[in-house]
């Protein structure tokens, strides 16, 4: 102890006599590019990090060895040495035949698993003809009706050798079942698919508003799907907890982990409410983050995240198992940070952004296409954004060892501080009665609404440099050879809907809605009345409205 002190006590003088000699005569004699420099979360950096910013003491306890508690290192003891990330790339428009060919085109190019997009009436539960769908329909995903579209989007797809993610909420147990029926019809047992549904609700009450049901019910709704999967589908990750949508609605990287990490307890402590064992489904929990422009900040962000989720199953749960306080992480290149100006411009920030990722220890990851400003990814700009990710893996040399960045003065302090910073936002959320009461109360979506107008100010004065934009401009024509959906595919998907409906069995199907509803009123878990329904290719319209007969819909507040 006494020898760690007398470094850090030459550390301080040297540091010192820098400070106060080299660097300040160097500024003196040439100012820096600006007064104060801070990360894309409004931090301050200083000039320069040392050991003095490191409790180098602690290092066994706070940072330690990947695949060991607290895992601020990773989740895996070998990391990418073992096995590379899961490239991902998100995808899907149109009808599920345009998607499938699409997924098979991405399989083919050596992408290593499906995730799904579904387009807004699906996300919300409504079929391609009810009048909330009119030119939604395929647009910014894949319809989805019932297990007819589910068949085709999977088709040629050995569901046991592929894992599949699904960007769905409010009706996640509905998106589930279709999956798991169209797997039996491939002949496939439950225990042999594996994926994530996303079935994250409370951040579509923060951010994003794919909402249905209020959220007493939607909480249900996860906790049956916890059961069920625990029961029937071992490999299947029942949430992916999602920071990723906070962080686009405007949040600093700090709130990013306090409310998600809020949120995870949320589901947590339902699921424990209805009576679940906290170790057999808390090792299938998983996270979903964004990876913005800041790469260190960003490494630091992840870093810290794994910690303190750790810490939490550990300590606030006394979970025993280890793969319980496990974060295992999906990553997602940040979209809102693409800009429709100069849209080659994008393929170098979602290489920096998939660095960060990967230097974060990501266990699966998405890199968005050049063109997604604009709109949907062409098959050109998605196979760039896989190449980017492949160049990375196997060109970079940044997965040759593992979490290359620890030891950082920066990204320890980072980590440190994102650490604490989130932490408090969990212990305010706790003092208001926990993340329910907070969003009900607007606490969470003031947080993001005041950190979201300070980031457009600060570029709209010029004093964050946003390339293309607010510098560094041009005129440049307009961009051509964009992917455009026809309305056309609107009417082919409620032509196809009406022939599903025509040729189905519609007394089994309505007996089986009533059989739903009458769960609903009770305290069934609701999954295998749910799959039943899909079974009998009753819409997903149709059954999201009977439990909305039963649960009414969630009304949002205005929040000032």
């Amino acid at each position: 102890m006494s020898s760690l002190n007398d470094l850090r006590q030459k550390v301080q003088t040297a540091y010192l006599k820098w400070e106060n000699n080299t660097y300040k005569k160097s500024i003196e004699k040439k100012p820096e590019r600006q007064e104060t420099f801070t990360t894309a979360s409004f931090e301050p950096v200083k000039p320069l990090y040392t050991p003095l910013d490191v409790d180098q003491e602690d290092y066994n306890e706070k940072i330690g060895y990947p695949g060991e508690y607290p895992y601020t290192r990773g989740v895996q003891p070998t990391m990418y040495r073992g096995r590379l990330w899961t490239m991902r790339q998100y995808a899907g428009f149109g009808t599920a035949s345009e998607s499938n060919k699409r997924y098979r085109y991405l399989l083919s190019q050596g992408q290593t698993g499906l995730s799904i997009a579904f387009d807004l009436p699906t996300q919300i539960g409504y079929d391609s003809d009810h009048p909330m769908a009119y030119g939604e329909v395929g647009k910014v995903g894949v319809a989805i009706d019932t297990l007819a579209d589910m068949e085709l989007l999977l088709k040629d797809i050995p569901l046991d050798k592929v894992t599949t993610s699904m960007t769905i909420n409010a009706p996640a147990s509905v998106l589930l079942a279709l999956y798991i029926a169209v797997a039996e019809k491939q002949g496939i047992p439950k225990n042999k698919i594996g994926g994530t549904i996303q079935n994250d609700i409370l951040k579509e009450y923060i951010a994003r508003g794919t909402y249905i049901f209020p959220p007493k019910p939607s909480m249900r709704i996860i906790t049956n799907i916890f059961e069920y999967c625990a029961k029937e589908i071992p490999r299947w990750n029942t949430i992916s907890i999602s920071g990723y949508h906070i962080r686009e609605a405007g949040s600093t990287a700090a709130q990013e982990v306090g409310f998600t990490l809020a949120d995870g307890i949320a589901y947590v402590e339902a699921a424990l409410e209805a009576s679940l064992d906290i170790d057999k489904f808390a090792g299938r929990l998983s996270f979903f983050f964004n990876a913005h422009n800041d790469l260190l900040e960003e490494v630091a962000k992840y870093r810290a995240a794994r910690r303190l989720w750790a810490r939490i199953m550990k300590e606030r749960f006394n979970a025993n198992d280890p793969k319980s306080w496990m974060m295992r992480f999906h990553t997602q290149t940040a979209g809102s940070t693409l800009t429709a100006q100069q849209i080659d411009n994008n393929i170098v920030r979602v290489t920096i952004q998939s660095l960060a990722a990967v230097l974060g220890g990501t266990q699966s990851l998405h890199t968005n296409a050049r063109d997604e400003a604009l709109a949907l990814p062409t098959e050109l700009s998605a196979r760039v954004a896989l190449r980017t990710q492949q160049i990375v893996a196997h060109e970079s040399g940044v997965t040759d060892t593992i979490d290359p960045l620890a030891g950082s003065y920066y990204v320890e302090s980072k980590t440190d501080k994102i650490e604490q910073d989130a932490e408090e936002y969990i212990h305010k959320i706790d003092s208001l009665g926990g993340m329910t009461n907070a969003i009900e109360g607007g606490y969470v979506q003031r947080e993001i609404q005041k950190s979201a107008y300070q980031f457009n100010q600060e570029v709209e004065a010029e004093k964050r440099i946003v390339v293309g934009v607010n510098k560094y401009r041009t005129d440049d024509p307009p961009v051509e050879d964009i992917h455009e959906v026809d309305l056309e595919l609107q009417e082919e998907q409620i032509t196809f809907l009406n022939k599903i409906r025509a040729e189905r069995n519609g007394d089994t199907v309505k007996e089986k809605l009533t059989t739903l509803k009458k769960a609903a009123e009770g305290n069934d878990n609701l999954m295998p009345f749910i799959l039943d329904a899909v079974r009998v290719y009753a819409s997903i319209g149709e059954i999201c409205g009977t439990l909305r007969e039963v649960f009414g819909e969630y009304e949002e507040s205005v929040t000032l």
